[in-house]
Order: structure tokens, then C-alpha cells, then sequence
């Protein structure tokens, strides 16, 4: 989707005229349903005069295309300006040009393609003009068939009108060479240099009418971007399916065929508990998927889940490369189809499915509904569910919800279950045991399990927990502590490593929750030494989990019972019980329920063991019996 386009003859007379700025804020209006704010107004009406007199005193063709806040496909991402023509081959061309008010800049040259400016009135990482600029172009490439059979090119650069760029500038360190040899970068004194590079490639007019055929052109992932999935797969031990897995992943292929061959809109469900290998089996089909030319995305509604898969994947590639850049724009937030058409996908691969929610957005105004937009998207789209891990008040992705959607889209509607146990040491025992030591649902008194073995312990020191766990870790970076949501995250101290945010009375315990609030703390080297809640480690595993359970949960008079007042006040999963749930009863029940299926979801997440520290005292007996017996059952 454009927001503007014209000739640059247009262009010239509509900022002439003063209305380019608001022919842009009313087609935003028109198109995207979304009013302007005045900084994106003022924003326009700068960058877009810099623009003006960079083209206005070159040779570029007036009949050159003119294209303004262009939205590249299956992205939220926006290319601020595009030129477009013909270069001197005849060939259709186009340069794609970021715009930036920065006037300081920051680099932070031991990541990748990151620096730092002026952000929310605050020096803030972002990622590097050029880096942008290239990445945009990459993303674009890897699925326009114009440019994938050689009828059109695009050339990236960034221009900082504001920006000064001096000898040794933060902004040309050698660590971004790469980034600025593919998408030049050009600053306030730079505009005769901008001139030339646009004037290189659009020696014609739009005579081959490359907007159209960047808008309109069909889109498809192109071979490299096939090769680049498949090979990220191929080979890495994570992700190696067995036994059922197989089973429901090449009926889902069945029928991703189907659907390309009819009009009917399909909705597949896929039951399955902690570890059966939903994430498994979902990346393996986005591999199989691409590879056979379908578009298609992984979507989660947390950003850790996708964020640590794609590290996964990535790891050991080659770190600049092209297609590695483009997959990552597969792995998708669940807000992310508010605006999309009818059918945009092929395949939508929903994983952590029970945490999908009705708004989207920070302050959840964006949307209708998360699975009704996902369904309408996509021909196939394909739920991975565990309802039993509804862990917020505004959790709605229930199998009931699911079908009910599908239903009012005339879809067809399928149902799987995955049974196969990849956690836990390869048995459902531990997860019913888990069950019924949380007592969710109505359970027999569960104490038999037998046939594998699991590491479960009880510390009454937390700090020896801890050690336990950091030497579990030295094996392979793959143990983790978490707790329960009782203590306050404070925003202000989240990159302090000198604040602890999770302190034990009389214990000396203490720990900082996850510092800069990483989408990757379930793998970051330096993760070890923080402690995770339920929103950072759902979907993912550990070999080792070391679990606090805070004073939300209690035992009384026989019986395990939750306390939601000693939730956090940070905390947002219960946020606006009173006015889903007027009834105390019905409140108190809801309010169970999550607390009881957050300490489930954390007591899942080790493969190999679990170690427990309980902060109320005959929580911390009932456990240590049950503990005892579990431990004492005959194991082959």
C-alpha cells in the first residue's frame, strides 16, 4: 500500500502548494482508518521539503514516479520515499531513500547494525539508517516477482538532513562498511552527492511504470529466501520431529495443497501440552511451507518465543546475510493483521495460540480481534493450543473462540492433538503429577510415576536453588531461573544490575528480573544471573528450571490455595477483573485459575529437572511430602 503517488512534476506542484502534508494525512485517514498526529505532520512537511530541493535541482525526469510512505507487504514497516524510472539499460528502477531528522548519534559497535540517537526524549537504541534502508530492500526483493525475474531494481540509501556527518563519525565506524557500501548514507552537507546517486539510476521516466509494479506486483518468497528457511532447519537438533509430530504436520501440508486449489478458508487446532513440540513442529512447517512457494509466518503474541527461534535458527550463519535478514520478517506478533486483506497468506502458523487477545496494539486499540483478523488473513491458518496455559485476564484464545470465528467465516474447521512428550524427560507423568500438586482440576491423588526419570527438588535455601542452577547452566547455557509474578518490576531500575527487584525476607536472597527487559533472555549467555517471570519464558524450555513460588500461592487446612492479592502491582494479568467478572465469585475463580496455570507453565518448562523454593512455609511441607513420594516411586 502507498499513501502518495505521482509523478515528481506532482510532487513539485503539491508541495509548492503547501498540501503535500495534508493529501498524506488524509489518505492515512482514508486508507489505514488512523488520524495524523502533529509530530508525523511536521515530520512530512520537513523531510519532504529537503526532498523537494534535492530533486528539484537535479536532472531526474519530471515524469519520474514519485512514491510516498509505501507499507512493504506482510510488514508494519513503511519506506519513506521512493523515486522511481528506468535506469540507462531500460531497465525499471527505483531509489528507495530513508528519511531522518536526527541531528545526534551514538554507535554502538559491538551489535550488529545498531546505534543510538534521540529517541522519547532519550538516547535510545535503534538500528542504523543504512542498516534500515538495506534491510527494507532486502525484505522487499525476497518477495516482489518483478524484481525476482529481473524487471525491476531498487537501490537503497538514507538521508540525514539534519545530521552533520564529520570525519570519524559515529555513523561511518567501519563496524557499519557493510550496511553503508549496500545503502549509502548521506548527511546536511550531502545533498549534491544525494542528487548523483539518484540521478545514476533514473535516467527515464516511469515508462515502465515501476510504482505499479512495486504496489501491484505478485508476490511470492523467492528462492534464496526458500533456501536460506530451509537450510536454518535442516540439521539443527532442535528441531527434529518424531512420532506424532509427523503425523499432524503432513496433514497440514495436505491441506496448505488444498488450499491453494480451492476457495474454502481452512482452520486447523492443534491440542497439545507442556513439550509435545508445538514451536517444533510449527518452524518445521514454516521451512516446508516457504520452500513450496507458499507465503506463510509464525506468529506469536509474546515477542520471546519468536525472538529466541529465530536466534536458534540463526545461529552459526553467516552474519550478514541477506536471507537470514528476510526470515526474521516471517516471525510475526500476533497484532500484526489488523490492516491485512482477505487472504494476504497462504498459511498463518499461531504458536502459544491460548495468548492471542482481542485488541492490539501498546494501548490496545488497534483491531477487533486478534483471531478473527489471523482467519481472515490467511487460507489456512493453524492454532497451537494448550488450555491449560491461560495465564492473563486477557487471554481469549480458547478452542471455543477459535471455532466460533472460523465458523462465522464459512471456514473449515479441523481438530489435532499432539501427545508425544518432549519435556519432562519424555512423560506425561510429570505434568499430571504437576497437575494434581497444584490441584487444577479435579484430580485422584497422583503420586505414580514411573518409567522415566526427572529431577525434581526441593531447597529450603533459595540461594542454594540458585547455585544449583548455575552449575546445572554450566553445561550448556540452558538453565534459568524463574518465579512467580509477586514482586514489582520496577521500569526506572530495568537495565540497573545493582537493584534486585526479587528480594526473600530473612533469607538474604535477592536478584534483578530480567535486565533491559530482553526478548531473549532464554538464551542470553547473561540471563543466568537474572531471574524470569511467566512472560518471559512461556513457549520456551530449559534443560534445568529453578522455580520461586511466591506468597500467591499458600497451603491451608489441606488444601492448596492462591491469593491474588499478593500479586505484584506491576502486574497486568489481572488487570480489569471487576469489570469482566461483577460477580466476587466468579472473580476469585478466574483469578485461581491463572495463578494455579502460571506456576503450572513455570514448573513445566525444565526438560530434565525442576527445583522448587516456596516463600510460604506449609506450602513449602506439602510440597517437601509430595516431593518425597514422587521421588520414592520405583523408576526403570
Amino acid at each position: 500500500m502507498i499513501i502518495y503517488s505521482g509523478t515528481l512534476a506532482d510532487f513539485e506542484s503539491d508541495v509548492d502548494g503547501g498540501l503535500l502534508a495534508e493529501k498524506l494525512s488524509a489518505a492515512v485517514y482514508e486508507k489505514m482508518g488512523r488520524t495524523t498526529s502533529r509530530s508525523e505532520f511536521s515530520s512530512w512537511q520537513n523531510s519532504l521539503n529537503h526532498m523537494y530541493i534535492v530533486l528539484g535541482m537535479s536532472e531526474v525526469p519530471k515524469d519520474a514516479g514519485i512514491a510516498v510512505e509505501y507499507n512493504i507487504p506482510y510488514t508494519g514497516k513503511r519506506v519513506d520515499m521512493i523515486v522511481a524510472g528506468t535506469d540507462e539499460e531500460g531497465v525499471g528502477s527505483a531509489v528507495v531513500i530513508e528519511l531522518k531528522q536526527w541531528m545526534t548519534a551514538e554507535s554502538v559497535v559491538e551489535k550488529d547494525g545498531i546505534v543510538k540517537t534521540m529517541l522519547g526524549g532519550s538516547m535510545n537504541e535503534t538500528t542504523h539508517p543504512s542498516f534500515q534502508a538495506w534491510s527494507y530492500v532486502q525484505v522487499i526483493n525476497d518477495y516482489n516477482v518483478c524484481i525476482q525475474d529481473g524487471l525491476l531494481r531498487l537501490r537503497p540509501c538514507a538521508y540525514l538532513h539534519n545530521y552533520d556527518i564529520t570525519d570519524k563519525d559515529p555513523l561511518t565506524d567501519p563496524a557499519y562498511n557493510f550496511y553503508m557500501a549496500e545503502a549509502p548514507l548521506f548527511g546536511i552537507r550531502d545533498k549534491n552527492k544525494l542528487r548523483e546517486f539518484i540521478q545514476t539510476y533514473i535516467r527515464h521516466g516511469d515508462r515502465n511504470n515501476v510504482i505499479e509494479m512495486i504496489e501491484g506486483g505478485k508476490l511470492r518468497p523467492s528462492k534464496s529466501l526458500q533456501d536460506c528457511i530451509v537450510s536454518m532447519v535442516k540439521g539443527n537438533r532442535e528441531f527434529v520431529m518424531i512420532d506424532g509430530q509427523k503425523i499432524v504436520f503432513e496433514e497440514i501440508l495436505e491441506q496448505s495443497r488444498r488450499s491453494k486449489t480451492d476457495p474454502l478458508k481452512r482452520v486447523i487446532i492443534v491440542e497439545g501440552g507442556p513439550g509435545t513440540g508445538k514451536s517444533v513442529l510449527a518452524i518445521n512447517l514454516l521451512a516446508k511451507l516457504t520452500d513450496s512457494g507458499c507465503l506463510s509466518a509464525y506468529v506469536t503474541k509474546n515477542s520471546a518465543p519468536r525472538n529466541v527461534y529465530f536466534r536458534k535458527l540463526s545461529e552459526g550463519k553467516e552474519r550478514l546475510s541477506r536471507s537470514v535478514t528476510s526470515v526474521k520478517n516471517m516471525f510475526k506478533g500476533s497484532g500484526a493483521f489488523t490492516s491485512s486483506g482477505k487472504n494476504d497468506f497462504d498459511v498463518l502458523l499461531v504458536d502459544e495460540s491460548h495468548r492471542l487477545v482481542e485488541k492490539s496494539g501498546m494501548f490496545k486499540n488497534h483491531g477487533e480481534n486478534q483471531i478473527k483478523e489471523i482467519i481472515k488473513a490467511s487460507k489456512l491458518s493453524v492454532f497451537f493450543i494448550d488450555k491449560s496455559q491461560r495465564v492473563t485476564l486477557d487471554d481469549i484464545g480458547t478452542i471455543e473462540n477459535i471455532e466460533r470465528f472460523a465458523r462465522s467465516c464459512n471456514a473449515l474447521i479441523k481438530r489435532m492433538e499432539l501427545d508425544s512428550q518432549f519435556r519432562c524427560d519424555g512423560s506425561d507423568g510429570y505434568v499430571a503429577w504437576v497437575d494434581d500438586v497444584l490441584e487444577i482440576g479435579e484430580t485422584a491423588n497422583f503420586d505414580t510415576v514411573d518409567d522415566f526419570e526427572y529431577d525434581i527438588e526441593l531447597f529450603d535455601d533459595p540461594d542454594e536453588l540458585r547455585r544449583s542452577i548455575r552449575e546445572k547452566n554450566l553445561m550448556a547455557n540452558r538453565s534459568r531461573m524463574v518465579a512467580g509474578y509477586c514482586w514489582d518490576w520496577r521500569a526506572d531500575k530495568k537495565c540497573d544490575p545493582e537493584y534486585h527487584d526479587v528480594k526473600i525476607p530473612d533469607s538474604g536472597f535477592e536478584m534483578s528480573w530480567n535486565l533491559g527487559s530482553t526478548d531473549t533472555w532464554a538464551v542470553d549467555e547473561t540471563s543466568i544471573d537474572e531471574i524470569g517471570c511467566i512472560h518471559t519464558c512461556q513457549g520456551l524450555e530449559f534443560d534445568y528450571v529453578g522455580v520461586i513460588i511466591g506468597d500467591d500461592l499458600t497451603y491451608r487446612d489441606g488444601k492448596v490455595l492462591t491469593d491474588r492479592t499478593k500479586r505484584a502491582s506491576t502486574d497486568r494479568s489481572l488487570r480489569g477483573l471487576k469489570q469482566k467478572y461483577p460477580d466476587p465469585e466468579e472473580q476469585e475463580r478466574a483469578a485461581d485459575s491463572i495463578i494455579r496455570n502460571t506456576y503450572r507453565t513455570l514448573m513445566t518448562r525444565g526438560t530434565r529437572g525442576c527445583y522448587i523454593y516456596c516463600t510460604d512455609p506449609p506450602l513449602q511441607e506439602h510440597m517437601r511430602s509430595r516431593i518425597d513420594k514422587f521421588n520414592k516411586n520405583p523408576k526403570n
